[in-house]
């Protein structure tokens, strides 16, 4: 740990909600968190982690500064659109319509979205906050996998995002300029039109498994910075952090692609 990883006074505090851990974690999602955790500590920000799963209380999100879900396979992401549509996707709605930041990948992506056609043409009700479609076209079809690196195409973030992705569902976007970036290495949304991901409001779409913030440090900042000011309602600029390892295997992966 370098000089400016070590923990500070704590005069600034984070509730980051991990929305169902124990069903939602694939492709090693959960190191997700932990960089977001250890990011903020690194600061002197306190982040308390607040698992929330199918028997936790929907009134708990309303406590959350930052929201994160990660993704799953088909069964388990069932009996999660089930909970969502049933108890907690009302709040969770209200929360990314406020601003609440927050990341959400592959599977949770897919929920946020107005339906998920399945591969045996099962129609899954989404919660239609993202404006946008996924469809799983079938066996037949090949499933989207492999490295990605995408360009970005929002304010904040300045360098490449590199990923894995392994999904069926080819996900199309109503309003293309919602596209968190192109792709340059990949298949991102569907393989088809070039794009990756969603941004609406201050919450993040994306197909970027790996996990997707080890590898790409600038986008968990991002995430950080803007849930503290959306709690503190004043502008942070985050105390840089030696990220040169992450930068090496960035630019290792990226070289190989």
């Amino acid at each position: 740990m370098t000089e400016s990883q070590k923990p500070k006074a704590k005069s600034h505090e984070l509730t980051i909600g991990w929305l169902y851990p124990d069903l939602m974690s694939t492709y090693g999602d959960r190191g997700n968190i932990i960089v977001l955790q250890k990011r903020a500590e690194w600061r002197g920000f306190n982040a308390k982690i607040e698992p929330i799963s199918l028997n936790t209380s929907y009134l708990i999100l309303n406590t959350c500064d930052l929201l994160f879900m990660g993704g799953a396979q088909d069964t388990q992401q069932e009996i999660v659109n089930k909970d969502l549509l049933d108890k907690k996707g009302e709040v969770l709605t209200e929360q990314i319509e406020k601003g609440i930041p927050g990341l959400y990948i592959c599977g949770a992506y897919q929920f946020l979205g107005k339906y998920y056609k399945t591969a045996d043409n099962k129609n899954l009700a989404g919660l239609g906050v993202f404006k946008m479609i996924t469809e799983n076209p079938g066996e037949k079809y090949e499933r989207l996998i492999g490295n990605v690196i995408v360009e970005p195409k929002i304010e904040g973030l300045t360098q490449p995002l590199i990923g894995f992705e392994n999904h069926g569902g080819r996900t199309y976007l109503e309003y293309k300029n919602e596209r968190l970036g192109n792709v340059v290495k990949g298949f991102g949304n569907n393989g088809k039109d070039g794009s990756e991901g969603i941004v609406y409001k201050n919450s993040f779409g994306t197909y970027l498994h790996g996990p997707i913030l080890p590898k790409n440090p600038q986008l968990a900042d991002l995430l950080l910075t803007l849930a503290l000011e959306k709690k503190y309602g004043e502008k942070f600029h985050l105390e840089p952090l030696n990220d040169s390892i992450e930068q090496k295997a960035r630019e290792a992966i990226i070289k190989r692609l």
